[in-house]
């Protein structure tokens, strides 16, 4: 059983810890992982569905402050039907909640799915695909939860 105080870990140690995990939440489904020693376009490791031999771009994001996690639009096409972000929230005392997200979800915004331009005077941020996970916008997510989206 993992230690579970998440707050102790520095942001590079929780990111590392999030992608192990998401590969062995796909992996206890089934699907084949496969790493690269890379990431230098947004995908941290490919998964193939054993059933369908689809593959799989996985993006991992986690959160353990804060309500808001996000990509860059430059690293994720919301029309690429094989990419997925393996969204983690970490919660010190518990295992982190999983959410598993195709790309093409961002294709109906809603308050949990976001996608900002900042393209206002001023504003320097480069555009982004948000992910918020406050409480009020969970029910929304929740078809996302792995053991609903990898079970499929």
């Amino acid at each position: 059983m993992p230690k579970m105080k998440w707050s102790e870990l520095s942001p590079m140690q929780i990111g590392r810890y999030a992608e192990y995990y998401a590969k062995m939440e796909f992996t206890s489904y089934g699907y084949d992982v496969y790493t690269s020693e890379v990431d230098d376009h947004g995908v941290d490791f490919v998964a193939r569905d054993v059933k369908t031999d689809i593959f799989y771009e996985i993006q991992v994001k986690s959160l353990r402050k804060g309500n808001y996690a996000f990509i860059p639009k430059k690293l994720m096409d919301c029309n690429d039907s094989k990419r997925l972000v393996c969204f983690l929230k970490f919660v010190d005392g518990r295992l982190p909640d999983v959410y598993v997200i195709p790309a093409t979800a961002w294709q109906n915004l809603n308050e949990a799915l976001l996608y900002r331009k900042y393209d206002k005077p001023g504003q320097s941020n480069k555009p982004e695909w948000g992910i918020s996970c406050a409480n009020k916008n969970l029910p929304l997510l929740e078809k996302y939860r792995a053991e609903k989206y990898l079970e499929q």
